[in-house]
């Protein structure tokens, strides 16, 4: 009797701009991006919460993580205005790179390419939300809130 080939979770190729890797513990969070939902993982051991998602927990050490929603604002913290890109990415320029603070968690992406950069501001506030790419790959952005 041959054995069942076990099957490969791939959907991780189907997030951002160039996906780096195919495979991860965390595969999950493409499936919500389908969903139109953002992610994060929060540690059912200690309560850290955990964005991009994390499958393990650092501070302790635990593996028992939950999903939660990134929702509602985040102020803006910083942000920069790329003139030049890594590898694969040449094709965006200029964009806005910008970290958004959540309270107990922070948001690293990409500022909306609408949004004009006079009317960016440090202490903004702006909330993440999920969007499909010309060439159908999944991502998010951060908008004016």
């Amino acid at each position: 009797m041959a054995k069942k080939k076990k099957e490969v979770d791939d959907r991780f190729k189907r997030f951002g701009t160039v996906s780096f890797t195919g495979i991860t513990k965390v595969n999950d969070f493409v499936g919500y991006l389908e969903q139109g939902k953002l992610m994060g993982t929060r540690c059912k051991g200690c309560g850290k919460s955990f964005f991009p998602p994390r499958a393990d927990c650092f501070q302790c050490l635990d593996s028992d993580m939950e999903w939660f929603e990134v929702s509602g604002t985040g102020k803006l913290v910083t942000y920069s205005q790329l003139q030049y890109a890594p590898v694969g990415f040449e094709g965006d320029l200029p964009y806005c790179i910008a970290l958004l603070d959540y309270g107990d968690y922070k948001v690293f992406g990409r500022i909306a390419k609408d949004i004009p950069e006079d009317e960016i501001k440090v202490g903004m506030e702006m909330r993440a939300e999920v969007v499909k790419l010309p060439n159908g790959q999944l991502s998010y952005e951060f908008r004016k809130a």
